[in-house]
């Protein structure tokens, strides 16, 4: 079946005109806070794609630091949630806007633990999540979570 030209031609001006046309949700805005630009690491916080805030891994640092925070996976963890936190209040959004976590594990017998921290921070009905387990994570850090949240 053939279509006619005026048709053809019509549908390709529209692929070109969405193409040309640029919108908020195709710029990338790279965020970052005074704290980790200080300590010179090549990533970004976040990265603000219209409402869609990407937010780096987080490791239970003290904040400014490279320093882990001491105690286990417990300890750990809530401090990696408690950074998020920061980091997502920062730049425009909250625990209860996050869409979606990737948890990485050094271990994943660290799960059950992970958890029960986990459930402090959210609540039903909580973010979809993703967890695995590697064979390191930076810093010999026990836990890393990354998050995928809207702006308010």
């Amino acid at each position: 079946m053939t279509r006619p030209r005026a048709f053809l031609g019509a549908a390709l001006f529209g692929v070109l005109l969405s193409a040309a046309t640029p919108t908020a949700a195709t710029e990338l805005e790279f965020l970052n806070s005074p704290a980790l630009d200080a300590l010179g690491l090549p990533f970004s916080e976040a990265v603000r794609v219209g409402d869609t805030l990407y937010l780096s891994g987080q490791l239970g640092n003290k904040p400014g630091t490279l320093e882990l925070v001491e105690g286990g996976i417990e300890p750990e963890t809530e401090q990696t949630l408690n950074n998020i936190k920061a980091a997502l209040e920062r730049h425009g959004s909250d625990l209860a806007h996050v869409a979606k976590c990737t948890v990485f594990l050094a271990d994943i017998a660290d799960w059950p633990a992970v958890n029960s921290v986990y459930t402090r921070f959210f609540a039903p009905k909580f973010p979809a999540r993703s967890a695995m387990a590697g064979s390191g994570l930076a810093l010999g850090a026990k836990v890393e979570i990354e998050c995928i949240a809207v702006v308010k």
